[in-house]
């Protein structure tokens, strides 16, 4: 099997460690446009070879797109006709997005369109580039299925065993209600914690030890505000309504935590917490 990685980041990177050193795959071959990420990518073992975006597509027996979502639903038709221009041959392409709608309708009426499989990796860091990509990354993790119902049989059998070998859940599931469910549960806290590390980045200008007192607390809660615009921009836009809905319930339950601790509200305060303390239940 020779796997095809566009965007040797985080993602595609640690796909290429697992795939390989796990023996799915007999060869990676790699597509990454940045000269120096595609010179520390060959340099730590991620591919065998670095190719052109052609090359890769026509090279490869299942291309996977880990590139960030903007660039990947022009790319996923372009793979798509790459594959009939050759005879198809029983290519697969899946991608690693966290947006699944407006990439399942980009190529819902291509001829090929059963040689692609959606998938979302529940897995990641704040990190980004090859110099993030680790062994193990995505071992236990959720990976969502989404549409999949679109894909021929013996594609999505193939990707399904693809990530077997990489030790995840398969959840599947509708795109749309894929990026409900995923601005709950990931949009919304990348975005509470840029909005948060700009609010202490703001009173740090006039008061410069703020930092010294940082605890753990603050750095869990705002580690995801280094995650990389070029990835969480095009997310952001895509998934637009349904993020817009999760912000404005988080405003509603901000107000009210406001309301309870301008008043002097304790009783409210502790009700709020101790609402908030059931997801104990859900998250352990």
């Amino acid at each position: 099997m020779v796997v095809g990685i566009i965007g040797l980041g985080l993602i595609g990177g640690s796909m290429a460690i697992d795939l390989k050193r796990r023996g799915f795959a007999e060869r990676v071959i790699g597509v990454e446009n940045d000269p120096v990420a595609s010179e520390a990518a060959l340099r730590m073992g991620l591919a065998d070879e670095i190719v052109s975006f052609e090359e890769c597509v026509r090279g490869s027996d299942i291309v996977v797109v880990a590139v960030p979502v903007g660039a990947a639903v022009k790319m996923l038709p372009r793979v798509l006709d790459i594959f009939m221009e050759d005879g198809f041959g029983g290519k697969i392409v899946i991608d690693t997005c966290s947006t699944k709608s407006q990439i399942t309708r980009s190529v819902h009426y291509h001829p090929l369109r059963g040689r692609f499989v959606a998938t979302h990796p529940m897995a990641g860091t704040e990190y980004s580039g090859p110099w993030a990509a680790m062994p193990n990354l995505f071992d236990g993790r959720a990976c969502i299925f989404a549409n999949s119902e679109d894909s021929d049989p013996q594609a999505l059998k193939i990707v399904e065993d693809l990530y077997g070998v990489l030790n995840m859940r398969p959840i599947y599931m509708n795109a749309d209600n894929h990026d409900v469910h995923t601005a709950y549960v990931s949009h919304i806290s990348h975005v509470t914690s840029f909005a948060l590390a700009l609010t202490v980045l703001d009173k740090e200008q006039d008061e410069k030890h703020i930092f010294d007192l940082a605890s753990g607390g603050f750095s869990s809660t705002v580690r995801l505000a280094k995650s990389s615009s070029d990835m969480w921009v095009p997310i952001l836009t895509q998934n637009r309504e349904n993020v817009l809905k999760v912000i404005d319930t988080y405003l509603e339950k901000m107000k009210e935590f406001r309301d309870a601790i301008d008043s002097y509200d304790d009783e409210r305060i502790e009700g709020l917490i101790h609402e908030a303390n059931k997801i104990k239940k859900i998250l352990r």
